[in-house]
């Protein structure tokens, strides 16, 4: 069973560290990186908002548990940091916020409120504040002497990206991690390792990266964290804690690689708000020819085979943006990805469903406008292939003239995928337009 509450913890320190570039030039290995120093540069802290899914290996496969939202807010005064955490399939959004100093780092704040716990805490002389588990019922004082320069527990992640990152680059960290009944709450996050990676984004694709490997004194847990090596952006973090393993993943809700710009209400009138009629059958048409006369449809003598009951026929307005986003996807999948729609454009896409075996559709309440019709269906190929099956030689007078081959033909059939797209002008509001949408092979 995969310890939910330990994500708790997590969530605010494995997220933010996406929105931090490096800019030291130098570090000694296994040098103490701490608040005031000379290895962090503050400007290259940036506001905005991260996401992450968190997975978990469970029977060898990633299942998603949750899903991290980090709001950063950085100024000359604080870097503040919200993160809100939603367990996959509950209601319940728990939240941290952590202050620090905005050029020093130094920690100033930190709450946490979560089903489990209820936490505040203040950075001064000395660390202040009170921490109340809520499924014990018991309350904790907090109030412990400061004796030397920490990051907060949940700060320190955020800053990993603005360090002078090189392979073999070593550090150590001290850091601040309140739990009940510790006698001291002062541990180090040990930077053991920094090497060289790749990282594979499903929408950005290949980025080269450093993995920087952490281990923490105070909890025993591992962190292997994918930072971008020109960027700093934090890509990926493998966790392992407690026998278990997770993993995070920067959701990029910040990729946009569209010029145009989607209009979902012009967008959406189009497809709901007229009273013109999109009436189509849906067929391919098969085609024996082999070799030079493939594929010419004047030369096909059989008969169209109908997309069956139930098969999905898609209507798409065809926009200035909807054909940047099919040019897009076109592209994209030649790599191996897929270009995600943004918000409500995916709302706009219309479906249908073939309504009877002989391929006919519909699509309603249209305005005037130009459509994509989009639909994919199987149907039986056939195709005449001929084989030679021996020769007969020939002589004249004795004398060996030559051979011919001796060639029989024969049909094979076999399952296949059509692929139908067509392009339907609508003139004037209230039309029926009558479309045939085929494929021939």
């Amino acid at each position: 069973m995969i310890n939910i509450h330990l994500t708790y913890r997590l969530r605010a320190r494995l997220l933010a560290s996406g929105f931090f570039l490096a800019a030291s030039l130098c570090s000694n290995a296994q040098s103490v990186v701490a608040p005031g120093g000379q290895a962090l540069d503050k400007q290259w802290i940036k506001n905005g908002v991260f996401e992450m899914g968190c997975y978990a290996n469970i029977g060898g496969q990633q299942m998603e548990i949750s899903t991290f939202t980090i709001k950063i807010n950085a100024d000359d005064k604080a870097l503040k940091v919200i993160t809100a955490l939603q367990v996959k399939g509950g209601d319940e959004v728990s939240i941290d916020t952590s202050i620090s100093h905005g050029q020093t780092f130094h920690p100033i704040y930190r709450s946490s409120n979560s089903k489990a716990r209820q936490m505040v805490v203040h950075y001064g002389k000395e660390v202040t504040g009170h921490y109340y588990d809520k499924q014990t019922k018991r309350r904790h004082a907090i109030k412990e002497a400061v004796a030397n320069n920490f990051f907060d527990s949940y700060t320190y992640p955020y800053l990993l990206g603005s360090l002078p990152l090189t392979s073999g680059y070593r550090a150590e960290l001290p850091v601040y991690d309140y739990k009940p009944g510790n006698a001291g709450n002062t541990k180090k996050a040990l930077i053991e390792e920094v090497k060289s990676n790749i990282y594979t984004s499903s929408l950005t694709g290949e980025h080269k990266v450093w993995k920087v490997n952490v281990y923490e004194e105070a909890t025993k847990d591992r962190y292997a964290y994918y930072i971008d090596k020109e960027t700093r952006r934090l890509w990926k973090v493998e966790i392992e804690t407690n026998g278990q393993q997770l993993l995070l993943v920067d959701r990029e809700i910040d990729f946009n690689p569209f010029t145009t710009t989607f209009d979902k209400v012009a967008t959406m009138k189009m497809i709901t708000g007229g009273n013109s009629v999109i009436l189509g059958v849906a067929f391919a048409r098969d085609n024996q020819n082999e070799g030079m006369l493939k594929g010419m449809a004047i030369l096909n003598i059989n008969k169209k085979q109908h997309a069956r009951a139930g098969t999905t026929v898609i209507l798409i307005p065809h926009t200035d943006f909807f054909k940047e986003w099919i040019k897009l996807n076109d592209a994209a999948r030649k790599k191996g990805r897929a270009i995600p729609l943004p918000d409500g454009a995916a709302g706009c896409i219309k479906v249908a469903t073939v309504y009877d075996n002989e391929g006919h559709f519909e699509f309603t309440n249209l305005t005037e406008g130009e459509y994509l019709l989009y639909s994919e269906f199987g149907y039986v190929h056939t195709s005449s292939r001929t084989e030679t099956v021996g020769y007969t030689d020939h002589y004249i007078n004795g004398m060996f003239q030559g051979s011919t081959a001796n060639t029989t033909t024969y049909n094979v059939s076999g399952n296949a995928t059509a692929v139908a797209k067509k392009t339907v002008t609508i003139k004037n509001d209230g039309d029926k337009v009558e479309v045939k949408l085929k494929k021939t092979l």
